[in-house]
């Protein structure tokens, strides 16, 4: 290989690497703000505490925050290392896959299980409508994640650390797995048709709304949760179509070391894949603040009248303490 043909590869690699920091520090800090708004708006108001669907977007939330501490944590290997250190220790290679699988999982399945809920509540059918319970929904919630978590155990644990090739399947029927059904079905195809069926569903079920005889409190909060899902669900359908395309593609033929250009341009498609993937694990509270205005309110009513007037209670009390403290005298003897 040339000399020239090894600068660019280099070249490439170091573009990948600085790109690679300043999207996931940038993607951390929109994250953290994003899903720190939405837990805020969906424990604090009483309006949402027996919402279904409002319970669905909170798990989600909080999967989000584990996946991004996560993401962040690779971020700061690779300023520090000049990679993820994924292909320096075995463990730190299964653990990684295995902490980003059951993230990913519960998140897509959670985007999911809003729509078909949204689907259920707004549903012209009485039994239909009643069929769907938080009760219901926090045991298959519980359910899901224990399938997540021994599911990304399982295929986790067939990663390991080839020489030209990194952190990968080693196995070949893992291979296979991945190939046919875990990135285009499980990971693709069925989270994407459940959500994108079931939210069309419940929009089409929420223009006929006003036929039913409901109290206007729960037709407003129907039709506001019906299109923050639904716009939720479009986001997520672009955002992640694309990376599981290339997951499929490099778990069949990762990239060799052995081919610097080759793998620089592989490391460089990846990189960026993965920041438009890691968009959809944020940007769920800003679909819902662009798209809702009544999400809007409910934010201002979350961030001034609740965190605010406790910050400044706090802060009465502390400076209350000090002051009656200071307004001690010392006792004669």
């Amino acid at each position: 290989m040339s000399s020239s043909s090894s600068s660019v590869s280099d070249g490439i690699l170091q573009f990948a690497t600085q790109y690679s920091i300043y999207s996931g520090f940038i993607t951390f800090s929109f994250e953290v703000i994003g899903n720190a708004l939405n837990l805020l708006v969906f424990t604090q108001l009483k309006l949402f505490r027996t919402n279904r669907c409002a319970f669905y977007i909170t798990i989600e939330s909080i999967s989000n925050f584990i996946y991004q501490f996560l993401s962040i944590t690779l971020t700061i290997l690779t300023s520090i290392y000049g990679d993820d250190a994924t292909g320096r220790s075995s463990i730190w290679c299964k653990f990684r896959f295995i902490l980003a699988q059951i993230c990913a999982l519960t998140t897509l399945y959670m985007i999911s299980f809003s729509a078909v809920d949204q689907f259920f509540s707004t549903n012209h059918r009485y039994n239909l409508r009643q069929m769907c319970t938080l009760k219901l929904g926090r045991y298959v919630t519980f359910i899901f994640v224990c399938f997540a978590i021994i599911h990304s155990i399982a295929l986790g644990s067939s990663y390991d650390i080839q020489p030209t090739f990194g952190c990968v399947i080693s196995d070949h029927t893992w291979v296979q797995y991945s190939t046919y059904f875990f990135y285009p079905v499980l990971v693709g195809l069925l989270p994407i048709v459940i959500a994108s069926s079931s939210s069309i569903l419940a929009y089409r079920n929420v223009r006929h709304i006003v036929r039913r005889q409901l109290a206007i409190v729960r037709r407003k909060l129907d039709k506001q949760i019906t299109a923050m899902v639904l716009m939720r669900v479009i986001a997520f359908v672009c955002l992640v179509s694309s990376y599981n395309a290339y997951r499929i593609y490099a778990t069949n033929f990762p990239p060799s070391r052995s081919m610097p250009m080759a793998y620089a341009i592989g490391r460089l498609l990846q990189t960026i894949l993965l920041s438009i993937n890691n968009i959809n694990y944020m940007i769920s509270s800003y679909i819902f603040i662009i798209f809702s205005s009544r999400f809007r309110r409910q934010v201002e009513i979350v961030l001034v009248k609740k965190c605010w007037q406790r910050c400044k209670y706090w802060c009465c009390s502390i400076n209350n303490r000090i002051e009656s403290e200071n307004n001690i005298e010392p006792c004669n003897s």
